[in-house]
């Protein structure tokens, strides 16, 4: 879906035909979305064709027409295999007009859309693409301290008893945060390139918030590292546990299995056909049940005594 976007005293409004210094929000794109970006504002398609690959890394080039880069957008979507992830983001930057595009939506992109980012201005088109990454790397802080949550809540449930949802939980959330770490540092070089590159012309306070922004990528990429560290310990301390458990539980099986073939080794020789020791007595088949539990108790006793 195209949204086109003008800001006026009362902030952004959405509008049917592009002004000047308009914002065009492309999300969810279709077939019939990228034919248009591509007639209308002569976007390259092999641009598009990158936009939407989504192992695509974040890079800037500047084309005849207009100035385009690709960011790494973090997205969350409850539905997916893997909660959280990140996808490639197209900003395209004309001299009168900014357009973005995503194959899905985010949190970033909201945040712009609904006015929520103090000083945000359409008309700056370099301060429209720090406040975009600004927000970027807000989101990745906030989605690292959700999944932090998520897997302190998994960790509690596995103190009390280990199954696999909640493994097959943590493996989501270490697949999140090798996407962030790869996502966040391809955005770091990015923002270092910015700083060097002559293609976006920064104000000396727009420099000062690209340090910002700056920094703020590089504690998300110092968060994720760490995180990911702690849950790649975690899931290593808990497949100890388990291997542990199942040692446990086999020695266990063990000794049941070494104790009830005492039984039977006594009952199968009173099977042969042969004569035996008490088969004429009327008690043997007591006496002999005595001696088979007896021996049974005696064999559990010393088996255990030497499992301590």
């Amino acid at each position: 879906m195209v949204t086109i976007r003008i800001q006026d005293q009362n902030g952004l409004a959405e509008t049917n035909t592009p002004a000047k210094n308009c914002w065009i929000d492309a999300r969810n794109v279709t077939r019939e979305d990228l034919d248009r970006l591509e007639r209308d504002f002569g976007i390259a398609p092999e641009l598009l064709a990158d936009i939407l690959d989504d192992d695509e890394q974040a890079r800037i080039e500047k084309e005849e027409t207009y100035t385009a880069l690709i960011v790494r957008l973090p997205v969350y979507d409850h539905a997916s295999e893997v909660t959280f992830f990140t996808l490639p983001l197209g900003i395209v930057l004309f001299s009168d007009k900014v357009i973005t595009i995503c194959r899905r939506s985010g949190d970033a992109l909201d945040d712009l859309a609904q006015n929520r980012i103090r000083g945000f201005t359409i008309k700056n088109k370099s301060s429209f693409v720090l406040n975009l990454l600004g927000r970027c790397s807000f989101t990745f802080l906030k989605h690292l301290k959700e999944l932090n949550k998520r897997t302190n809540a998994i960790q509690e449930s596995l103190r009390k008893s280990i199954h696999n949802k909640e493994l097959i939980q943590l493996l989501s959330i270490q697949k999140s945060l090798v996407f962030f770490t790869t996502s966040i540092t391809t955005n770091d070089l990015l923002l270092e390139k910015l700083q060097k590159s002559p293609l976006i012309r920064f104000k000396e306070d727009e420099s000062d918030l690209l340090e910002d922004v700056l920094t703020e990528n590089k504690q998300a990429i110092a968060m994720a590292n760490i995180y990911s560290s702690i849950l790649t310990g975690t899931m290593d301390a808990f497949a100890s546990v388990i291997s542990n458990n199942l040692n446990i539980v086999m020695k266990r099986l063990t000794i049941v299995s070494i104790v009830l073939m005492i039984p039977t080794l006594i009952y199968s020789f009173y099977g042969m056909n042969v004569p035996l020791p008490f088969q004429g007595q009327a008690l043997a088949v007591w006496v002999i049940g005595s001696v088979s539990l007896g021996a049974s108790i005696l064999g559990a006793i010393v088996l255990s005594a030497r499992r301590r």
